[in-house]
């Protein structure tokens, strides 16, 4: 595949990922789909630190614009110049984009080894964050959070979904950044179309 080509693909990959986290850290800071509980003492400490909005979100929507635009006959120059220039900047958006999934990724895993903050015996405490994440395997022990309602199957289910998307950006960035360089270096596949 050219590296244009597969720079389009990694970019219109990336753009659907970028969104997805985006919609799964601003779910996580409405509690089961209501505002009752969107008190900043009411939310767990890794909802606040917007990693799917920023790390997994804007971070990674950047790259995959730019690769996009690697991927296609842009504005940038013409020929093989403007196609090198596009993949250049591809490079820093793509390491922009490893750091930013890294980011989603290690605060979602956070947020998943500790659990979800919520109301136990009438205080709001972090019930599971002892257990190093055994809660996610004993069902049974979600119970202990009162309120809010079923707020350990949506922390569980937006973080394991922040975990797999920023894992997918992880990799897509990494081989843009790789497709990149060899875009520079090599330039691009295509021939150019003869005039009609």
């Amino acid at each position: 595949m050219c590296t244009g080509k597969c720079a389009r693909f990694v970019g219109l990959l990336l753009i659907p990922l970028s969104l997805v986290c985006i919609l799964a850290n601003a779910l996580l800071l409405v509690p089961n789909g209501k505002t009752t509980w969107t008190n900043g003492e009411q939310l767990s400490k890794q909802v606040f630190f917007m990693a799917g909005f920023i790390g997994g979100g804007l971070m990674v929507l950047c790259p995959g614009i730019a690769a996009v635009r690697a991927g296609g006959k842009g504005c940038c120059g013409a020929g093989c110049c403007g196609n090198r220039c596009r993949m250049l900047r591809s490079i820093f958006c793509s390491a922009f984009g490893v750091l930013g999934a890294i980011y989603c990724l290690s605060v979602s895993g956070s947020g998943l080894r500790i659990g979800p903050k919520c109301l136990v015996d009438d205080t709001w405490s972090y019930p599971f964050e002892e257990t190093s994440g055994a809660y996610l395997l004993n069902r049974t022990q979600w119970s202990l959070c009162q309120q809010p309602p079923n707020v350990v199957y949506w922390n569980v289910t937006l973080f394991s979904l922040l975990v797999a998307a920023s894992c997918l950006e992880l990799l897509l960035c990494g081989v843009q950044v790789v497709n990149a360089i060899l875009g520079v270096f090599c330039g691009d596949c295509r021939k150019e179309s003869a005039p009609h």
